[in-house]
């Protein structure tokens, strides 16, 4: 019982300062979604979330998500926000409401091709390595508009807008400058009339510096720390 309070409390908070940062940017807070990122948290950490009115909750590896949605019946909107091969689409096409991760020409074939299958269309994001950081996922930003116009000839996928991942950062004002750089990206590319692009989706921002990251235009914030507290990762 006591962990459920743990877990309603930092919702709570968390959902507050959402809206005060949308306050401070004269922004609407219905504009600005909370996914709550449950990797390697255990379902009963899931349904405590859920008890508190999230919805929205983001895996990073296909097989966890199989697992989870194994269990948890409920129709609740699931994210895949890691990395992501190819040969593990199955897990994530037509089961989940968002594929935030796609950084590439190649994948981005490959989800089409599977959601052609299943006869749907899978939204996804871009994920753009806004930082440079070599040890960051992501298409470098001067490669999106040629990656988009690509993706252009694709009709079982659509590209809602951009990911990122900001470093590591214990001061969240650093992070300002690369939220800035996204949302300018995305109306950069959206000023170019694109066929069929049209993006207004910005996931971007997590536990240590989402409030940053909606002043500056996010419109879904990862939050997985500041939900369910750190984890603690088996030994491999």
């Amino acid at each position: 019982m006591q962990e459920t309070t743990k877990i309603s409390a930092a919702v709570s908070e968390i959902t507050e300062r959402i809206s005060a940062a949308c306050i401070r940017a004269g922004r609407n807070p219905d504009e600005v979604t909370l996914i709550a990122v449950s990797k390697t948290m255990p379902v009963e950490a899931i349904r405590e979330a859920m008890a508190c009115g999230l919805k929205e909750f983001g895996e990073n590896k296909p097989q966890e998500l199989r697992d989870k949605q194994a269990v948890i019946k409920e129709p609740l909107h699931w994210h895949m926000i890691g990395a992501l091969q190819t040969n593990k689409l199955k897990y994530v096409v037509g089961k989940t409401v968002l594929i935030h991760s796609v950084d590439s020409l190649h994948l981005a074939e490959a989800i089409d091709e599977a959601s052609e299958k299943r006869g749907i269309v899978s939204d996804i994001l871009l994920e753009v390595n806004i930082s440079g950081e070599a040890s960051k996922h992501g298409i470098a930003p001067e490669k999106l508009e040629e990656l988009l116009r690509e993706l252009v000839h694709f009709s079982h996928i659509k590209v809602r807008g951009l990911m990122t991942v900001a470093p590591y950062t214990e001061q969240a004002e650093e992070n300002r400058v690369y939220f800035k750089k996204m949302k300018q990206l995305m109306v950069d590319i959206n000023s170019k009339n694109i066929d069929n692009i049209a993006m207004d989706v910005l996931s971007m921002g997590m536990t240590g510096d989402f409030e940053v990251a909606v002043e500056e235009g996010a419109t879904l914030v990862r939050v997985g720390t500041g939900i369910f507290g750190h984890r603690v990762y088996p030994h491999k």
